[in-house]
């Protein structure tokens, strides 16, 4: 417990560090500058060498688990050049047949096989919506409704495995371990891997998706959109499996190394830039430097913007976790309810919030070391924690005035923000309803990992 004079020096020093953070942002600051800025002062007010805020940020990308970040997005980058992206949305389409709302089905599939590589939602909504959003125009799809299905489903790209926000989530719990005694008490996983929050986003993703997937049928029906005259072609849908076997054999390579243990995440990441380099080179023959160099300018230029916020979000968090401020936190909400499923809402109407304001990696390490300790208060579990946090902000790419994926959607089919967002409205409550189902089953979560041993 603290005694007066440590309480003072707590309440000052979070005046410090949260009101020049939102001020700066208040005046069109660059997250990264407000981060660090307020870190700064907040150093300098405890009258501490300026050389440990320096010394922190440099630490803070010395993590193997952190090599797995370019990796992946690299790898992302490359299975577009090469290919390999356009061969799974053939497979996806091909199973769209005379269904209805078959074509924007197969568009929602499709967003979780190329998320199974990505692991960006941004990206996931670029590859298939430049494919997908003009072939679901041409089967009597109105635009606005076939960018807001895409923008949607893109967001699964953060939730299947494997995934760039749990690998920042991953590196960010390390330093915000549960007490012995919750570990205990409550039964939780002992450590954070990305391992395991890989395994635990697999059926959450899944049970996301199969939400999209109904509503997309609702509404499919009461607009009209039929699939195509035809009947599902066995025929025409082995040939696309057939042109796609190396496509489809890619997330089996990564996710089954992964779970086999037969190589961390970090290293599949190194292994499906090898794959995919094999790949676009000698079997699909579409990989050549142009589109190679483009690849290594983006992931250059994402890698960057993330390790700007990475340096200062990590002196930023490990401020807050020193002086004790998460836990004055918890305990100020732990005074508000002990009711499990309360809390729940109240930390996922949050995360809903924020995310439409804020990037998804920047909140994770931003928010990471102060609602952490809040969940290992009440018993949740932090895999449970991640994947649910992970979730609720990949609701935040479908809507304003962020959301990542309207804009991609809207720059591809032409239409307005406005109008996807408002088509994109039911995705996003049947999106957040899933979460809850999520947050209020933890076995959705944990129930894989355990079963593999974990």
């Amino acid at each position: 417990m603290f005694n007066e004079k440590g309480k003072s020096m707590q309440s000052e020093i979070s005046l410090i560090v949260f009101g020049t953070f939102l001020l700066l942002l208040i005046l069109g600051t660059p997250i990264t500058v407000a981060l660090g800025t307020a870190s700064l002062l907040s150093f300098l007010y405890l009258e501490e060498n300026p050389i440990k805020f320096v010394q922190i940020a440099f630490t803070s990308v010395g993590s193997f688990p952190l090599m797995a970040l370019p990796a992946f997005i690299l790898t992302g980058a490359l299975m577009e050049a090469a290919g390999i992206s356009k061969r799974l949305i053939d497979v996806a389409e091909s199973l769209a047949g005379p269904f209805t709302g078959g074509i924007s089905a197969a568009a929602v599939v499709a967003c979780l096989f190329f998320g199974a590589i990505s692991g960006s939602g941004p990206a996931t909504t670029a590859a298939v919506g430049m494919l997908m959003i003009p072939a679901m125009v041409k089967r009597g799809y109105k635009k606005d409704y076939a960018a807001a299905v895409t923008a949607s489903a893109g967001g699964l790209g953060i939730v299947i495995p494997p995934s760039i926000p749990m690998v920042i989530f991953g590196i960010a719990a390390l330093g915000v371990m549960p007490s012995p005694s919750a570990i205990e008490e409550f039964g939780l996983f002992q450590t954070v891997s990305i391992s395991k929050l890989f395994m635990a986003g697999v059926i959450p993703a899944s049970v996301i998706a199969i939400g999209i997937l109904t509503v997309n049928y609702i509404l499919s029906k009461k607009e009209g959109y039929v699939g195509s005259q035809q009947i599902l072609c066995f025929k025409k849908i082995a040939q696309s499996i057939r042109n796609a076997i190396w496509s489809l054999l890619a997330p089996i390579v990564i996710l089954g190394g992964i779970y086999s243990g037969f190589f961390t995440p970090t290293e599949a990441a190194i292994v499906a830039i090898a794959y995919t380099l094999f790949i676009g080179i000698f079997i699909y023959k579409e990989l050549n430097w142009p589109s190679f160099s483009f690849s290594l300018q983006t992931t250059t230029w994402l890698c960057g913007r993330v390790l700007m916020i990475l340096f200062t979000a990590t002196v930023f968090g490990r401020l807050l976790v020193e002086n004790h401020i998460p836990a004055k936190i918890a305990e100020s909400m732990l005074e508000l309810t002990d009711n499990m499923y309360l809390i729940w809402a109240m930390i996922i109407l949050f995360l809903l919030f924020v995310g439409m304001f804020m990037e998804t990696l920047a909140i994770i390490l931003i928010l990471v070391p102060i609602m952490l300790p809040i969940a290992f208060n009440v018993g949740i579990d932090p895999i449970h924690f991640g994947v649910v946090m992970v979730c609720a902000l990949g609701v935040g790419f479908q809507t304003p005035p962020l959301g990542e994926n309207l804009f991609i959607a809207s720059g591809i089919s032409k239409v307005s923000i406005e109008k996807i967002s408002a088509r994109a409205l039911p995705f996003v409550f049947v999106n957040t309803a899933m979460i809850f189902v999520i947050a209020y089953i933890p076995e959705l979560s944990l129930w894989l990992p355990r079963v593999l041993g974990y």
